[in-house]
Order: structure tokens, then C-alpha cells, then sequence
């Protein structure tokens, strides 16, 4: 056979194959999804939800030139100890009746107002004051609030420490303090001075032993770049005291090493020296041998599964407003207390008034002085100031919508936190309900529990906590908080294993407890409610039907309680295991429409009363009180707490005085929280598996029925029914709606771009 023509027919085969790889490929490309219906006929945007809405960065900036024009202050990047600034502006939030008026009954929109937080350092007294401004736009007034909230004025001494005062710590220990110990410092912990970045810290918070101190333990650790330093602890603890108001007279008062106590850094120089001092020299960690790195150790490209909605998404958000099936949700984050949710509704009917983070503080002991003092309480530093950017794919599906949020807390101008709630709709990957029959007759009924999740990450320090607000479609709430990041630890000396596990060379983590505080303010058919108890018990009866026997007979057991002392339940305390807000309009079923709490908690132990900072966090002696609702008690802790927890400016536990609560409008104070020990799975990151805590709100008799039977996702067939019919089974359409492409989103991060502090 001719040569040539071989060749020309070997050309001509794979020219032709090209051709069809390349038709078959074309034909088979997936068109792009399109978008389904996001929310049901019934529900429909409004404007309403704005009442709640954040301050937007016009608003802020309004704010706050407003009382730059009303009072002496500096730029808060500038500001000393002696100084006046402006620490905070968030929402004030309006009187609920008024609120209801204007949602309910048309009433006027009440006035929107700023909260601001003003300290006043250069003047006879400092203090710090409070103040109301507005209205917004245009503020015309600021109303001092202090003593009206507190009735007594702010102590100086409890403002929150600013970013500039940390650095002016900084400052005082390199510059003045570290010289002091310069031999020691080098030759044991390899630091010569000419890294500014060498180290990193970790401060105690109370700061002090009484009201008006303001002295911090500073633990010194290797700061190691791109991972976690919280794990690399040198020994070295300082007590710093930053009270006075002129930086130059603060002292270094005490200095720890390795389990001993000096006077201060020249006599552990000293010591040192003379050879009479036991020491556990260091090599800073690199970054190719750091434990405690997130950087995976294998460079593999993996196709992570995911979610995606075929037909778009089936929720919308406009403003700060979420509409998903029958649920409407307006949702915002306090630069304080963190994330919250306002006027929650199912089918038009209001569930819940407010659900929101109050506060969360973590307990820890230790062997070393930074450790053993520390309890922190995360909303003094600003839970959702921490809200940072999410990352597509990780802290969320990559479907998710992304909505910025915006603070004005310890800056100069608000802040812009990029992309940092995230919503979205999960697949559980469960049914919410499913019965498949062979008894009397054969069928399968089922509905996919996908829930609306609300979600932020915020990063305090070393913990990063995602807090999760999840709808159900079967009217239920759930309220969830995952803990995650690196652990706190403490140098490993003799008798540390008495406060937690070793974790690395010279590392222990510290043990420590975890509790999460919540407001929810249910109004159940209305705002006035009462508290009623279900639970059971065995009764002993005869047999009926015979004279032989006796059986133990499952009973019901019920209680209406009347006040607030009945509904204060302490932490391990027995407590009903049904407790229901309950509303004094019936179900068709002549039983009061309510929603029960159902909370999932496995919280350590909390401090004793004879501690003397126990009544500045004592809302974590009870994992549920309830209470009369009052304007006057907005909050379970305060910002100023933290700074002065022996003579607490909020102490929760006076809310509970007797008050009585049937048919009243009620808040339940929630808390939720879980004993951590780390372990060696802590490192580099503890998880989140295992690690979430929090609660339910269940419809109980609120409905004639289960209202998920009306869902349109609903699963039933019987044998004699076409089941590949999509009009008895919405699956089977799956093939055809999902043979789409989803459109990927660019993937982006701007998290570096804020401003990080220590704390």
C-alpha cells in the first residue's frame, strides 16, 4: 500500500476524531442555572425592617462629627490616657412599644438614634460618659444617658483599654523594660532587640485585684509568622501597671519566669547572671518546623463536595431583611455584644422580638500568674468589632450571600468588615420528618430538612467562634455556637499538669470554661406570655382489667410558674424539661399556643460566690431565667464590667427579684456553654466537632399541625403512583433542573486588610 496514502488516511482519521470530541463536548455543555422562586407569594419585602437596621458608614461618620463640634476630643489614634476621644457610636435601638406601634398599627417611625461612648480623660475627674444622639440624619441633640442607665457615673478607671494604649504598653516594656534584662532576653530567648515582631502576648483581663486597678499580666510568647503564637509560650510573664494617666510614671510591679516571682526585670537579670536562676533556654520556632502551623503538609488540589441551588437561590436579602419560605428574619451585628436578629417571623406572625449574643467569657486556670487571673469577657473587647471577613467555601457553602457589616469602635472612621454575615440555605443531609410503611398499606412519605442559616465568625484573639441562627420549616428556631482557633496556653513547668494537658515541648494548655449568654424576647401570639412547666412522672395504679397486678403509669406533669425567683434555674440545678413561653390564645385543639426552650449545654462549672468577681458575669450562674421585660435592662453585662467586675456596672442577678411573670411580656436569658480541657487534638487548631453549644425554640401546640406538611419540597408516593412523576415527586425533576452549571463566583479575600490588635 502506497506510503502516502497511508499516512493521508492516518491524518484524515484523527482530524475526524478532533472534530467529534470537540461536537460532543460542545453539545454536552451545561447551561447556567437560572433563578428559582426565593420566597413564597405571602411574604414580600418591606421597609419596616430598617428600624432595626445598623448604622450605616454615612451614619457613623455623621455621628461623630456631630460630637467632634460638641466636645474636645482627638482622633482616637492619637489619644493618651489623659486625652478625650470618642471610644464607640452604635445603634440605639427605640422603645419596643413604639417599635410595635409603628409595625403593628401604623403608628410613627420612632426617631433613629446613635449610642455614643465618650471618654473624658482631660479634665479634674475623668470619666466616662454616654450619650444619645439624634435624630438621624441631622442629629439636633446629644443627651447625657449615664446616670439615667446606671444611676451612678462611669469610673474612669473602667473604660476599655484602646488599641493606642496597648501600644503605648508595648512601647514602655521594649523601649524602657526589656534593656533591663537584655542578657537574659538574648541568651535565653534568642531576642536581641532588633525585631519589633519577635514577640507576641497574651494579657490578663481583670487587670488588678480591686476596684480601680488597672494592672496586666502580659504573657510573653514567640511570635512565629503565619501561625498561631498562643502556643509558644517563653516563660515570661510581666505585670504591667498602666493606671496613672501620665505613661511616664507606669511601673512594671512584678516579673515571672519559669515558676518564680521577682521584684522586677533587673533582678531577674541579676540572677540570671550570678547563675542562681534555673532557665529553659529557646530557639524562636521557624516557620518549616512550627507545630502549631495551619499550612497543610501536603500540597494537594482536592475537589471539595458542595452545595449549589440548581434553580438560584430560594431565599432574598434586601437591607437587613432575609425572607426564606414562610420565615421573614431582619438580622444586624452590635459591634459590642456581636450578632442579633430582630422581628422574626413565620407566616406573618411574630415569633420572636429579639435574639441576640448578650455576652461570652472564658474561665481559665493555670500554674502561671497570666493564666490563673484570667477571665475574659469577649464583649468588652467587641464580639462583633471581631466579625471579620468569611472565607467562600470554608466558613461558608460558596453559594453563600455575603453582606458587609460596619463598626465604629476604637477607630478614627468606621469600619468596613467585608463579606462577614453570611446566609444561605443547607441541606442537612437528613429528613426533617420521614415514615416509609409496610404495615396496613404501602407508601413513603419525607421532606429534606434544609434550614436558612444566619452565620459570623468572630475572631477574639485566639478563639474564633461561628455563631449560627438556623430556621427550620417547620417553625422551629435553632441557635448555635461552635468554638474553634487556638487554645490559650501557659509554659510547661513542674505541677502544670494540675491545670490542663501538655501539647508541646514547652507547651500546656490551659483548662478552661466556655459560656455564651443570649437574649430572646418571645412573644408568642402576642407580647404577653406566661412561663408554664411540662414534665412527667411515674404514678403507681392497679391494674384495671385485673386484681393481680400494678403497673408504674407514665404521667404528665404541669406548672404554671407565677414569678421570676421559680424561673431563675442555676447552672446544675434540676430543672422541667419542657419549658414553653405560652400565650393565652388556644390551638384548635383547646391547648395554649407556645414555644418551648430546649436547650444543648454541657457548661463547666461557674465561679463560686465567694469569688469576688462573681457578680460582674453572675447571667453564667443560670443556664435559664426568665424575666419582666424592662427598657431599663437592655443587657446582662457591660463593657465596663471587665475592667471593674468587683463592683460590676451591670450585675444581672438584680433583675431577678420576685417579679411576677404570668401574662406578662418576658425575656428568657439563655446560657449555653462547655467545659474545655485541651488535649493534644488542640494542636494546631481545636475543632469544631463536639464543640457546639446552644439551643432550640420548637413550636408546642402553636400549630394545629406540623406546618412543614405543607411544603412544597414534600416527598410522597404509593406503589400504584407514578414515582418518576415530578408532580408526586419533586426529586424526580432533579436530572432536568440540575443538569445546569453553576456559576462560580470569583473567589476573593480582603481579611488582611483590617486592623488587628492585641488583646
Amino acid at each position: 500500500m502506497n506510503i502516502k496514502f497511508v499516512i493521508t488516511l492516518l491524518i484524515l482519521s484523527l482530524a475526524t476524531i478532533v472534530i467529534l470530541v470537540f461536537v460532543l463536548l460542545l453539545g454536552s455543555k451545561q447551561r447556567p442555572c437560572g433563578h428559582g422562586n426565593p420566597t413564597s407569594p405571602q411574604l414580600k419585602h418591606n421597609d419596616q425592617s430598617l428600624v432595626f437596621s445598623d448604622l450605616t458608614p454615612e451614619e457613623l461618620t455623621e455621628v461623630k462629627e456631630f460630637l467632634k463640634k460638641k466636645f474636645p476630643v482627638v482622633d482616637i489614634s492619637k489619644a493618651d490616657p489623659n486625652s478625650n476621644c470618642i471610644y464607640s457610636v452604635v445603634l440605639q435601638l427605640p422603645r419596643k412599644t413604639d417599635v410595635l406601634l409603628y409595625l403593628d398599627k401604623g403608628g410613627p417611625k420612632p426617631a433613629r438614634e446613635a449610642l455614643a461612648v465618650v471618654y473624658f480623660g482631660n479634665q479634674e475627674k475623668p470619666e466616662v460618659k454616654e450619650y444619645v444622639v439624634g435624630p438621624i440624619p441631622n442629629p439636633s441633640y446629644c443627651n447625657d444617658i449615664t446616670l439615667k442607665k446606671y444611676n451612678k457615673p462611669i469610673a474612669y478607671y473602667r473604660r476599655p483599654v484602646i488599641s493606642n494604649e496597648y501600644m503605648q504598653v508595648s512601647k514602655f516594656v521594649t523601649i524602657k523594660e526589656f534593656p533591663k534584662a537584655i542578657t537574659f532576653l538574648k541568651e535565653v530567648l534568642g531576642y536581641d532587640g532588633s525585631d519589633s515582631d519577635y514577640f507576641g502576648v497574651l494579657t490578663s483581663a481583670p487587670r488588678g485585684l480591686k476596684s480601680g486597678d488597672r494592672s496586666t499580666w502580659f504573657g510573653i510568647f514567640f511570635n512565629t509568622q503565619g501561625s498561631g503564637f498562643y502556643i509558644h509560650p517563653t516563660g515570661l510573664e510581666l505585670l504591667v501597671n498602666h493606671k496613672h494617666l501620665d505613661i511616664s510614671k507606669w511601673s512594671v510591679e512584678k516579673v515571672f519566669y519559669n515558676g518564680k516571682y521577682f521584684e522586677n526585670l533587673n533582678e531577674l537579670e541579676v540572677q540570671y547572671k550570678q547563675r542562681e536562676l534555673k532557665v529553659v533556654k529557646i530557639e524562636r520556632p521557624q516557620p518549616h518546623e512550627d507545630f502549631g502551623s495551619l499550612k497543610p503538609q501536603k500540597n494537594t488540589v482536592t475537589d471539595i463536595p458542595m452545595q449549589y441551588e440548581p434553580q438560584g437561590p430560594r431565599y432574598s436579602v434586601k437591607n437587613n431583611q432575609v425572607l426564606f419560605q414562610h420565615w421573614s428574619i431582619a438580622f444586624g451585628v452590635n459591634a459590642n455584644s456581636g450578632p442579633r436578629l430582630y422581628d422574626v417571623r413565620f407566616k406573618g406572625e411574630r415569633i420572636v422580638y429579639e435574639l441576640g449574643i448578650q455576652e461570652a467569657i472564658s474561665v481559665y486556670g493555670s500554674n502561671g500568674p497570666t493564666g490563673m487571673v484570667t477571665r475574659y469577657m469577649d464583649g468588652y473587647f467587641g464580639i462583633g468589632r471581631f466579625v471579620y471577613q468569611l472565607v467562600r467555601g470554608i466558613d461558608c457553602p460558596y453559594f453563600a450571600t455575603y453582606v458587609d457589616t460596619y463598626y465604629l469602635l476604637d477607630s478614627d472612621t468606621y469600619v468596613r468588615n467585608k463579606d462577614s454575615i453570611c446566609i444561605f440555605e443547607l441541606n442537612s443531609g437528613l429528613p426533617l420528618r420521614r415514615h416509609s410503611s409496610s404495615l396496613g398499606s404501602f407508601y413513603y412519605g419525607g421532606l429534606a430538612n434544609t434550614v436558612l442559616v444566619i452565620r459570623s465568625i468572630a475572631t477574639l484573639g485566639n478563639y474564633d467562634y461561628v455563631f449560627d441562627f438556623m430556621f427550620y420549616q417547620n417553625g422551629a428556631i435553632e441557635t448555635k455556637v461552635h468554638a474553634t482557633g487556638y487554645i490559650s496556653s501557659s509554659f510547661y513547668m513542674d505541677g502544670g499538669s494540675n491545670y490542663g494537658n501538655r501539647v508541646g515541648p514547652h507547651t500546656l494548655g490551659t483548662i478552661h470554661t466556655h459560656f455564651i449568654n443570649y437574649k430572646v424576647d418571645l412573644d408568642v401570639g402576642g407580647t404577653n406570655n406566661s412561663v408554664v412547666a411540662h414534665d412527667m412522672e411515674f404514678e403507681p395504679v392497679k391494674v384495671p382489667w385485673s386484681s393481680e397486678g400494678q403497673i408504674q403509669r407514665t404521667r404528665l406533669t404541669k406548672k404554671v410558674l407565677e414569678n421570676e425567683n421559680q424561673t431563675a434555674f442555676e447552672l446544675h440545678a434540676s430543672m422541667p424539661r419542657y419549658i414553653q413561653f405560652a400565650s393565652d390564645k388556644k390551638n384548635k385543639w383547646d391547648h395554649e399556643r407556645s414555644y418551648r426552650i430546649q436547650m444543648v449545654s454541657f457548661a463547666g462549672d461557674f465561679l463560686p460566690e465567694m469569688s469576688p468577681i462573681h457578680n460582674a458575669m453572675n447571667w453564667a450562674k443560670y443556664k435559664l431565667a426568665v424575666t419582666k421585660r424592662k427598657d431599663e435592662e437592655p443587657q446582662s453585662s457591660s463593657i465596663y464590667n471587665q475592667n471593674d467586675p468587683w463592683s460590676p456596672t451591670v450585675k444581672f442577678s438584680s433583675f431577678i427579684n420576685n417579679e411576677n411573670i404570668k401574662d406578662q411580656d418576658l425575656v428568657a436569658w439563655i446560657t449555653a456553654g462547655f467545659l474545655h480541657i485541651p488535649h493534644a487534638e488542640d494542636i494546631p487548631n481545636t475543632v469544631t466537632a463536639g464543640n457546639g453549644v446552644g439551643f432550640f425554640l420548637r413550636p408546642y401546640n402553636y400549630f394545629n399541625e406540623d406546618p412543614s406538611v405543607h411544603s412544597h419540597d414534600a416527598v410522597y408516593f404509593q406503589p400504584h403512583e407514578s414515582y418518576n412523576s415530578c408532580s408526586t415527586n419533586p426529586l424526580a425533576c432533579l436530572r432536568d433542573t440540575a443538569s445546569c452549571a453553576p456559576q462560580l463566583p470569583e473567589f476573593s479575600y480582603n481579611g488582611f486588610d483590617n486592623t488587628f490588635v492585641a488583646i
